[in-house]
């Protein structure tokens, strides 16, 4: 039996959580949060622990999986809970990873664990997709379109800008490459050409809305490549 622990409860811990209850192989020791436990309620009955308490805990169990965000949480938590842990994470900055890779890989190396980084849907899942596809179909190029829906990291991310009070950020594919694509005109399309990106903030009262929305589109591996509309709307 693999005992896991879940760092992090948003949507991406509570599905971790689903998913290790439907694993036979699998038992979930507890969720640790940076918030007040008595506040967080998951599915189960797991116990929910303060964030700090995972190190006295690192006997008891045999993999954490990460569920913070990318833009501020994995790059730190990933490489400290590397020295004392197996760990997996979704870090999906695609232009930082190989820097990620190598911050893990040298904590990892101090004491021997196992860490997997970059397991979500891109890269992950859809990184497999494409792989095979190269691998079989002879023509073509692979085209990998996203929404229109929310981006839970990019939503993230403008979460953590000084002075926002909540987000979210859509990610809404651009119609005319879509149609390039589907004509077979195999196109060169930046990112910029592929998607655009919308933001719905809500600031906190007396908020400098024009730095929020400079930030908000000047956001490097988030932001800066795309043509993005920043909202201000009320809660």
């Amino acid at each position: 039996m693999i005992k896991i622990g879940i760092v992090g409860y948003g949507n991406l811990g509570r599905g971790v959580e689903c998913a290790v209850l439907n694993s036979q192989d699998m038992e979930l020791v507890g969720v640790f949060t940076r918030r007040d436990p008595d506040t967080v309620k998951t599915h189960s009955d797991v116990p929910v622990y303060n964030m700090e308490k995972v190190y006295e805990m690192k006997d008891a169990i045999d993999v954490l999986v990460l569920c913070g965000g990318s833009a501020n949480d994995l790059p730190k938590q990933t490489v400290e809970l590397a020295e004392y842990f197996n760990v997996v994470d979704s870090f999906d900055t695609h232009a930082k990873i190989p820097e990620h890779f190598s911050n893990v890989d040298q904590a990892s190396e101090k004491s021997k664990h196992i860490s997997i980084i970059s397991v979500g849907w891109d890269p992950g899942l859809f990184s497999l997709n494409r792989l095979y596809g190269q691998a079989i179909l002879p023509q073509g190029q692979d085209y990998t379109f996203w929404g229109k829906g929310v981006s839970q990291g990019h939503s993230d991310a403008i979460r953590r800008i000084a002075g926002v009070k909540d987000a979210r950020q859509y990610t809404i594919p651009v119609e005319a490459a879509l149609q390039s694509v589907r004509n077979g005109d195999n196109p060169i399309l930046s990112t910029r050409q592929k998607h655009t990106r919308e933001c719905f903030v809500v600031a906190d009262e007396g908020a400098d809305l024009k730095r929020i929305e400079e930030e908000i589109k000047t956001m490097p591996n988030y932001f800066a490549d795309y043509d993005t509309t920043v909202h201000f709307i009320s809660e």
